[in-house]
């Protein structure tokens, strides 16, 4: 049966592809954010990972390959490794619920080695599925078509990668917007949903591709064309390795060492292969650039502003641009780029385009290095090991001088005012000094070394001093951190846009929540009087500490703000270039260089180097896995 001159059979594959595809970009999506600010790994350590997987992914075709060619056939291969994949989407789902081992109802897992080993039973099922199946779709797609179907096959063709992009980008869009809402006992960040739609998605692939069962054709295995060259190769390593001595005569090629077991029409397919794969040799270096678009250049975005006009973009969502920039390019390339080059009568060869790409790509990461540049003079300076970082808060009624005894560090602050940050070396400090009018006292906090601390001060009933431990990084994910001090001698009920702080007796602070972007709704209860406020208009990234000092018997009572960590100010639009810039280098490079290659290929051999190029993908992500982990060591 057909519809518009196309097998019906398709329409199942390439929904399944979307449906796949969707599963896969929109849990890689949020991957490296859930590695970072869920399971706490280092943003090196986290990078390591996620290029690991992502090497996984690129390695595991090829088994697929060897297992539809050699045994299983294409539909069964598809079904039984996205069943695989389908558990593997919902195992790393069930890892990211933190309330499966919070004892202490605080939304933190309280034994956090149940959800790693949950996350990477999780990661290697979905590795195997998603890189089991890459080879088999597209050419069981192809198998649905009759000889005479030239047109109608590339048309499909051209459908299935409209699909694939469509997935992506669709899902890119949406899973960070799911990873933003709050779920759970204790409010948080939704991994569980933003793992569960894409885990619910795949199940419909699945379902969705087994449903046109009856109508697909299926061939049988026939035995694999990787193998063989494989084996063909080794054979003649082998064989040359056997007659090194110089009384064997030399060959010109050491595939001429194959033809003792192997036909010479398969030895000369096997030569061109080669001198094609040699032409690969720069691509890992490319991938490893290009890869870095879900790991590094999304931590990057998290120390950014992503305030686009009224709407906020997720640090995650600015891999958008990639498949946005990808519909746009394509076409302008190839019908006006190109077509212009031509005319000013530019031999543009492949290889030259190829080159092209590698230079677009190596200048995006020029531009992230500036943009990195300009986002590192906003950050704060933290302590060295030997250090501490003290900031004063005055929430006393009266004016105070304050010094820290031993450093000559000296400070005078009215009501609600405080110091900025300053540093000094923590074995100096012999004590705060604090005076009242005409009342001294000398207290003794502990202050350990390499912390960022707060003392806050006050005169009422008596002077007194307690040490607040402050943000020692940015906020994760671009949020806001948040807390409350007082003095006063009760304050109850304390909530933010519905988030219980809890209650503050005398000198005291609540511990830091996390929020977004925008102002929020404050309230607490003060001699029975119920006080609520509007905060002010938070940022992306910053920390503040709110001072309770008044009683709200009156309607302008007042809140202080006291910043702690600066919002970000680098506005994520700063991006785009690199983004334009690597999207651009995969234009010209990656489309370039699949056409090239299969160009030069027979065309019995082109699976064979699909493989090399799959290959190509997964050493790029390993050499990013070895940098990023070299870098853990170091700083070790």
């Amino acid at each position: 049966p057909s519809c518009f001159g196309f097998p019906i059979s398709i329409f199942f594959i390439v929904v399944n592809e979307f449906c796949e595809r969707f599963s896969y970009y929109g849990m890689r999506a949020v991957l490296v954010l859930y590695f970072r600010y869920f399971l706490h790994w280092s943003e090196d350590f986290a990078t390591a990972i996620y290029h690991a997987f992502v090497a996984l992914c690129y390695l595991t075709p090829i088994l697929g390959a060897i297992i539809a060619d050699s045994w299983l056939g294409k539909f069964k291969t598809i079904v039984y490794l996205s069943i695989v994949y389908t558990i593997g989407q919902l195992v790393i789902s069930v890892s990211s619920i933190a309330d499966i081992t919070d004892i202490n109802n605080d939304g933190h897992p309280n034994n956090p080695a149940v959800h790693i080993a949950l996350a990477v039973v999780g990661l290697i099922l979905i590795a195997l599925g998603t890189g089991g199946i890459k080879p088999c779709v597209s050419a069981f797609g192809g198998d649905q078509f009759e000889e005479h179907q030239e047109n109608q096959r590339g048309r499909f063709f051209s459908i299935f990668y409209l699909s694939i992009n469509a997935g992506s980008l669709i899902s890119t869009i949406i899973t960070p917007i799911l990873r933003g809402q709050n779920c759970g006992r204790v409010p948080q960040a939704c991994y569980p949903l933003a793992f569960g739609v894409p885990a619910a998605l795949m199940a419909a692939a699945l379902m969705v591709f087994i449903g046109g069962s009856s109508l697909y054709r299926k061939s049988t295995p026939q035995g694999n064309i990787i193998l063989k060259v494989s084996k063909c190769i080794w054979f003649a390593l082998k064989n040359r390795f056997r007659h090194r001595s110089k009384q064997y005569p030399k060959r010109e090629h050491f595939m001429d060492w194959a033809t003792e077991k192997y036909d010479e029409h398969l030895i000369a397919q096997v030569k061109m292969v080669l001198r094609v794969l040699f032409l690969y040799l720069p691509l890992p270096m490319f991938w490893a650039l290009f890869d870095q678009q879900g790991s590094r250049w999304t931590f990057q975005a998290t120390r950014m502003n992503g305030n686009f006009g009224g709407i906020d973009i997720q640090p995650d969502q600015m891999q958008t641009a990639n498949p946005i920039l990808i519909l746009i390019l394509v076409p302008v390339v190839d019908g006006v780029v190109y077509p212009l080059i031509a005319k000013c009568n530019f031999n543009f060869t492949p290889l030259r385009k190829m080159t092209i790409g590698m230079f677009l790509a190596a200048f995006a990461f020029v531009a992230a290095a500036l943009v990195q540049i300009q986002i590192d003079k906003t950050l704060p300076i933290f302590p060295a090991a030997d250090q501490s970082q003290i900031k004063v808060i005055n929430v006393g009624h009266l004016s105070v001088n304050v010094t820290l005894n031993g450093v000559s560090n000296s400070y005078s602050l009215n009501p609600s005012e405080a110091t900025d940050y300053a540093i000094v070396p923590t074995s100096n400090i012999k004590g705060v000094c604090v005076s009242y009018g005409g009342r001294n006292e000398t207290f003794h906090p502990e202050i350990r070394n390499g912390t960022r601390l707060t003392l806050l001060i006050t005169n009422f009933p008596n002077p007194d001093v307690i040490l607040l431990d402050d943000y020692e990084q940015k906020p994760e994910e671009g949020k806001n951190a948040i807390r409350f001090a007082t003095a006063l001698s009760y304050v109850s009920n304390i909530t933010m846009d519905g988030t219980d702080f809890g209650d503050l007796n005398g000198l005291s602070a609540t511990n830091y929540s996390l929020f977004t972007k925008g102002t929020k709704r404050i309230s607490y209860i003060i001699d029975g009087i119920k006080c609520k406020q509007t905060s002010k208009e938070f940022g992306f990234g910053s920390a503040f500490t709110i001072i309770i000092n008044e009683t709200c018997h009156r309607d302008n009572f007042k809140l202080n703000y006291i910043e702690e960590i600066k919002p970000n100010t680098v506005h994520m639009a700063w991006q785009i270039p690199q983004y334009l810039l690597i999207t651009s280098g995969e234009v010209v490079f990656s489309v370039t260089g699949l056409a090239f290659s299969y160009s030069q290929a027979p065309s019995n051999m082109k699976s064979v180097l699909q493989a090399g190029w799959l290959l190509t993908n997964a050493i790029g992500n390993i050499v990013v896995l070895i940098v990023a982990e070299a870098s853990t060591i170091q700083e070790q």
